[in-house]
């Protein structure tokens, strides 16, 4: 068995080593006002735990698919592998490191408190010395982690191992843990599972919206990108592209989801992002009698959106539902919805309101976004 699981641990290696001369991939989404957006994965596992790929492997792919920084969280109390790999806690960020470097990837040292419910998984980011936070009590291994001045965030919190119902509950431990004033956020979307209760609480506790991966194995054998498939990542609102930047941001609150074909957060997050995704032809058109004036919208972001209209205007007709194509351009068409008898064109402003079917900004509430139009309204030539 030892020497299956070196031949494996070889292999990995040397499909990391073939895998080097890649090229990465362009995760589209526009930098906002003020902020670059950063691509993120908080949550991922090694062969120095219970992951089954090697920790230069993990930079190597990430950096592949286009990420900006990463963290490595592997278990704290959960080892399968001890007996093969004779390591301490800070092994695996120590292998990455040099390769993260190599690649321009920010690499995050971290490590999962790995305990039963409540409070469930943790993961402590930014963290010095992961050796010192095997500890029998959680709640001394989360005083560690203060000491330490890392961060942490709960993982998993409707996980079906410790949650059957998949339901997430909040526990007296939870709120021992927000009282530390480390405890920053929580996974709203863990792999495929996604937790409306959890967007809802860190809305109302101001909470950190995450989106994680929680990858053990290879990325690609758990989602196909020739089927339009990516990891969950969370897109960090950072003033510049460094760890320090990524640490102010999530303590700060500045972020997003990305996962399937949705974008989850805070309206104030969600809402500059997409005005910052839609470029538009131009905002001022004339209309005469009942003909068509055409509409381009160009969107520059990795996420079709699907648009609703939410509040219909009473002069100008607009279409009803609008789908537009990551990377591509629309046309849509409006005109008046009565036409013009007097010799004098009619001046409208209308804000042209769309609820965005893919963007979550709380339990069940869709993004609405506002498009002002100005449209002059002309007899027929």
């Amino acid at each position: 068995m030892k020497r299956l699981v070196l031949i494996l641990i070889a292999l990995l290696s040397l499909t990391e080593a073939a895998a080097q001369s890649g090229s990465a991939t362009i995760i589209r989404f526009p930098d906002v006002p003020g902020y670059k957006t950063l691509k993120c994965d908080f949550h991922l596992h090694t062969v120095f735990s219970d992951g089954n790929v090697w920790p230069t492997f993990r930079v190597q792919e990430a950096w592949s698919e286009g990420l900006d920084a990463i963290a490595i969280t592997d278990h704290l109390e959960y080892l399968p592998k001890k007996e093969y790999l004779k390591a301490d806690m800070n092994t695996s960020v120590a292998i990455a490191r040099p390769a993260a470097k190599q690649h321009g990837l920010i690499l995050i040292a971290g490590a999962e408190i790995t305990r039963k419910m409540p409070p469930g998984h943790l993961n402590a980011l930014f963290v010095k010395d992961a050796n010192a936070l095997v500890k029998d009590d959680w709640k001394d291994v989360v005083l560690e982690a203060k000491k330490q001045d890392a961060i942490i965030m709960w993982n998993h919190p409707g996980w079906v191992s410790q949650q059957p119902d998949g339901i997430a509950r909040w526990y007296e431990e939870h709120t021992f843990l927000l009282g530390l004033g480390n405890f920053f956020g929580a996974e709203v979307v863990n792999g495929t599972d996604f937790y409306p209760e959890v967007l809802q609480w860190c809305l109302e506790k101001n909470l950190t919206v995450l989106g994680s991966s929680d990858s053990h194995d290879p990325i690609k054998t758990e989602y196909d990108p020739l089927k339009g498939e990516h990891r969950p990542i969370t897109l960090v609102f950072a003033t510049e592209r460094s760890a320090e930047a990524v640490r102010e941001a999530l303590l700060a609150g500045r972020t997003a989801v990305y996962t399937r074909n949705e974008l989850i957060g805070r309206d104030e997050h969600l809402r500059p992002l997409v005005h910052a995704s839609l470029s538009w032809s131009g905002t001022t058109f004339t209309v005469a009698g009942r003909e068509w004036a055409h509409v381009m919208i160009t969107n520059l972001s990795q996420l079709g959106f699907d648009l609703v209209l939410a509040t219909p205007d009473d002069a100008i007709q607009l279409p009803r539902e609008l789908r537009l194509e990551p990377g591509r351009s629309t046309v849509f068409s409006l005109r008046a919805r009565s036409v013009v008898e007097g010799p004098h064109a009619i001046d409208r402003r209308v804000n042209a309101v769309y609820s965005i079917k893919n963007c979550l900004v709380g339990n069940g509430r869709k993004l609405e976004i506002a498009f002002p139009l100005d449209v002059r309204i002309t007899r027929a030539n």
